[in-house]
């Protein structure tokens, strides 16, 4: 049974989690991105394919060599929800940077992940992104939404 300050201490670990993951991306630190996830993570995120297993280091590097300067990845209406060795945290993130070719770009997406515990840390095993689209039969993202 988990305690009320073990779910507290593992709370706070999941937000410490998300914390270095951001800055993992500020500093477009492939490395440090893939050490948040455990190695057979789920992945459902915006870029091909519909799904994969686990993050690659070299991809996630080439993604972010597209950029100029730091990338933000700002979460909003966080939800956490802590149980015995799984959690699962609800968000709207707002991501921004400039792209090599001047594009400023200001995204909001929201994300859900699947946390566990093992050998005592808290890895991502589930990441799902996605951007809402138009029902207008354009079938376009629906990328300049705010909330």
């Amino acid at each position: 049974m988990t305690t009320s300050t073990e779910m507290t201490t593992d709370r706070d670990q999941i937000i410490a989690l998300c914390e270095r993951l951001g800055r993992a991306h500020t500093e477009k630190d492939a490395a440090a991105i893939v050490a948040c996830y455990a190695d057979d993570a789920v992945i459902y995120d915006m870029a091909p394919p519909l799904g994969r297993r686990g993050m690659n280091r070299d991809s996630l590097a080439a993604w972010l060599a597209t950029w100029d300067g730091p990338i933000t990845v700002e979460g909003a209406n966080i939800d956490i929800h802590v149980g015995d060795g799984l959690a699962y945290a609800t968000a709207l993130n707002r991501m921004a940077g400039t792209k090599r070719d001047g594009e400023a770009v200001v995204l909001w997406f929201r994300t859900t992940m699947v946390f566990a515990r093992s050998d005592g840390h808290w890895r991502i095993v589930h990441d799902h992104s996605s951007v809402p689209f138009y029902m207008d039969g354009s079938l376009r993202a629906a990328v300049d939404l705010n909330p």
